[in-house]
């Protein structure tokens, strides 16, 4: 082969399908297009950027926070809104945001990339806790309630952490990391339990508009293999890829397998269901909850109580499971949720949280 002279693509390979010069490098699992490195970054994030403004997510001067976890998603959501808003001129000011739960071996090593992250990324960090906003880490609750229930009482506590988290950082939004894999599962999980209340707005792409703080979901599209095995992998960011030790018996992981198998044998399955999610009609005779604030707390709640406080109430008072399933807990009591000690309120007072809405 003379000097100069272009190498010759090996038998069976495929040129990009965008570019129709470099060779491929993936194929894409909702389109099936099989596209180079190169245009894959470029599509990637041109699809987030179109979701952000047909669906309006942002608007110049916002303060957004990010909740980060260290993980994937909220990695790649980082890097990307970092990007996206220096060449779209979003006019944003970005803040990242995280929760530690307390659970030792898990939260404490993702917490050190989340502050690689805000020096990589030149985004400011806020992190909460749930020993500082509940008096627990879930290091302490799952010695008292083990291994079966305790994601309820973390999932409950950490969407409220965030809200109070975004409180203190005084931000308009906060952009989560949840993909379409995500989403789907929810879609799943919801029609499994039967409850219409959030499948009604599971699939809505921002949510808690009602609430103190809205929240938008950029990644609502995106396919998780695209995040991780993809655009993370081969952007080389620094993430954590473990799993919570907690969390192997969680009914999410099983909804979570059956949406993977359904991806295997037909890939646009996943935004399928998204859309089915989307175009579900609850009936008008369906008596949907009323949206009030807690007694306790202030937080938006459908109770007398939040369901925070009351699983916080059945930990102060050594009944954990007070507050799951249909345990009695204080919203079907008679009985105040307080008491009086010597003039003082006891521990069964704390409110969740230690900031006010």
């Amino acid at each position: 082969m003379e000097e100069g002279e272009a190498k010759p693509m090996k038998a069976g390979c495929r040129l990009c399908c965008i570019c129709n010069k470099r060779r491929a490098a993936l194929k894409r699992p909702k389109t099936l297009h099989q596209i180079c490195r190169e245009c894959f970054y470029k599509v990637f994030e041109e699809e987030i950027h179109q979701v952000i403004v047909e669906n309006q997510l942002f608007r110049p001067g916002e303060r957004i926070a990010i909740g980060a976890s260290g993980g994937k998603d909220s990695t790649v959501l980082a890097y990307v809104l970092s990007e996206l808003n220096r060449r779209h001129n979003y006019g944003l000011d970005l803040f990242l945001l995280s929760v530690d739960e307390g659970i030792t071996g898990y939260r404490d090593d993702s917490l050190e990339t989340v502050k690689r992250n805000e020096i990589q990324y030149g985004l400011p960090l806020k992190i909460v806790s749930y020993k500082d906003l509940y008096g627990w880490t879930m290091d302490e609750i799952v010695r008292m309630i083990g291994l079966k229930n305790n994601c309820t009482f973390c999932g409950v506590f950490r969407r409220q952490a965030l809200d109070r988290g975004a409180a203190l950082l005084k931000v308009d939004k906060v952009a989560t990391g949840h993909n379409a894999d995500d989403i789907a599962e929810t879609v799943l999980l919801n029609i499994l339990r039967g409850d219409i209340a959030r499948l009604s707005r599971c699939t809505s792409i921002v949510t808690g508009e009602d609430g103190p703080i809205p929240r938008c979901k950029p990644f609502k599209y995106t396919y998780e293999k695209e995040i991780m095995y993809t655009y993370a992998y081969f952007k080389r960011l620094d993430y954590f890829s473990t799993e919570c030790i907690y969390s192997p018996n969680a009914y999410r992981g099983f909804a979570r397998e059956f949406i993977k198998d359904l991806e295997r044998i037909r890939p646009r399955a996943i935004l399928d269901i998204i859309q089915s999610g989307e175009n579900f009609r609850i009936s008008t005779s369906t008596k949907m909850p009323e949206q009030g604030t807690c007694e306790r707390c202030g937080y938006i709640s459908s109770q007398k109580w939040c369901k925070a406080c009351v699983l916080l109430e059945g930990l102060n008072r050594g009944l954990p499971k007070l507050g799951i399933g249909r345990s009695r807990g204080p919203n079907n009591d008679s009985k105040k949720g307080t008491k009086e000690t010597n003039g003082t309120k006891s521990i069964e007072s704390k409110q969740c949280g230690t900031l006010d809405f």
